[in-house]
């Protein structure tokens, strides 16, 4: 018998789902807000949580969030919402949880995904013997040994890495299981704050993506952090996509304290030999989370799949097979599919007429994805302009190119 928390603060639903759960055998506790599934996680120590989105106090978001950049996130979390999006699955998977399901959550989808929950559970490893996601080719092995080499010299890691790679993989891989784990999205303390952020990963890892951008005062402040670092026993980790030893106004101090434990990740051209098992991986996530049959590329497929140049890396092809696989009208995804989401030929019937087999959520974020495809191309991969033409605000835009893969020409001065 398993010991699952639901966190819901519907209390109809709530009950329906303690009552399936409990006819299962399954032993069943009960919080009606983020904050009481905190204190409920921390008195019972479930071995599942099912957890809803969108609550008035804490929202789920939030609250695995939390788990995860405390270290406590030591047990499969399934995110539920009425409300849900492919960006908040993406968001949650990113986080930590292990699937997303869609309210209203029939019995069938339910019980089969407790049912992975709980054996993923039990038979996982306590500590990932490798780089989770990125493959097992040769390429990977030294990718991992240089790691280890890294982490070993106690100097702070720098990621050189394209984006959408796998630098924060390799941070993970780098990070101890049960210890904080800090990833701040804004960059903004690094100016006015640069201490708290070593309080709060005090013990774990300090994970700070795309440092080329930083300011100058920011630049000042990531020193001091690398500086004290060891006082709060903080294993700081940066990435960037540009070469810091070109880059015109950066810190030759900053650069020299990052490059004693310098890693290249390699994009995912340079490893297509672990293409065809990250995109059946990425199949099934993609299916578990959207509840569809699991959906397979055939050889044909496959092999365009693996000739592709891919700029986005591992962010693009997630995107693409996301794509596939809700467009998709069977098991089976074909080659002259995949050449038509790739825009390698065009579509005779037309590749709209598939949205009206899509529910409105799935229809309406691979219109997204077409809609912005066709904006970019007309706009010659011009950002600026195809903010313009969309009506989306430009930063936003460049958020949402990034999740869906989509890959922008260079902008005009």
């Amino acid at each position: 018998m398993s010991k699952i928390l639901i966190v819901d603060d519907e209390q109809g639903i709530r009950d329906v789902l303690a009552q399936i759960l409990e006819e299962e055998g399954h032993e069943v506790f009960l919080a009606e807000n983020g904050a009481q599934g905190r204190q409920r996680c921390a008195e019972h120590a479930p071995d599942l949580v099912l957890l809803d989105i969108w609550m008035p106090d804490l929202d789920g978001l939030s609250l695995i969030k939390e788990w995860a950049s405390q270290g406590r996130l030591t047990r499969p979390v399934v995110m539920m919402s009425g409300h849900g999006t492919i960006q908040h699955a993406i968001e949650a998977t990113r986080l930590g949880a292990f699937a997303f399901l869609e309210k209203p959550i029939s019995f069938k989808p339910l019980i089969e995904t407790v049912a992975r929950a709980l054996a993923s559970a039990h038979s996982a490893p306590e500590r990932q013997a490798h780089i989770e996601g990125l493959g097992d080719s040769e390429s990977i092995e030294v990718l991992e040994n240089r790691l280890r080499r890294a982490k070993d010299s106690g100097a702070p890691i720098f990621l050189a890495s394209e984006p959408g790679a796998g630098a924060e993989a390799c941070a993970r891989f780098l990070h101890a299981h049960g210890t904080p784990w800090l990833a701040p999205e804004q960059m903004g303390p690094l100016a006015d704050n640069t201490l708290q952020w070593l309080e709060q990963a005090k013990g774990g890892v300090l994970f700070l993506q795309g440092i080329e951008h930083l300011s100058p005062t920011q630049q000042r402040g990531l020193l001091l952090l690398i500086a004290r670092r060891q006082e709060f026993s903080v294993r700081v980790i940066c990435t960037s996509a540009e070469s810091l030893a070109t880059k015109e106004g950066y810190s030759r101090d900053l650069y020299n304290a990052l490059i004693k434990a310098a890693v290249r990740v390699p994009a995912l051209r340079d490893h297509p030999e672990d293409i065809p098992q990250i995109a059946n991986r990425l199949l099934a996530e993609i299916c578990a989370r959207h509840g569809l049959p699991l959906r397979q590329l055939s050889e044909e497929a496959m092999d365009i799949v693996v000739a592709q140049h891919w700029p986005g890396n591992l962010d693009e092809l997630a995107s693409v097979l996301e794509a596939l696989a809700l467009a998709a009208r069977g098991d089976m995804i074909e080659a002259g599919e995949v050449e038509v989401r790739l825009g390698l030929r065009v579509q005779g019937g037309g590749e709209l007429d598939r949205l009206f087999d899509l529910p409105l959520k799935d229809a309406r974020n691979a219109f997204e994805r077409i809609y912005l495809e066709a904006v970019l191309k007309r706009c010659k991969g011009s950002v600026s302009r195809a903010a313009e033409v969309s009506g989306i605000e430009r930063t936003h835009l460049y958020r949402v190119l990034r999740k869906l893969g989509l890959r922008a020409g260079a902008e005009e001065s």
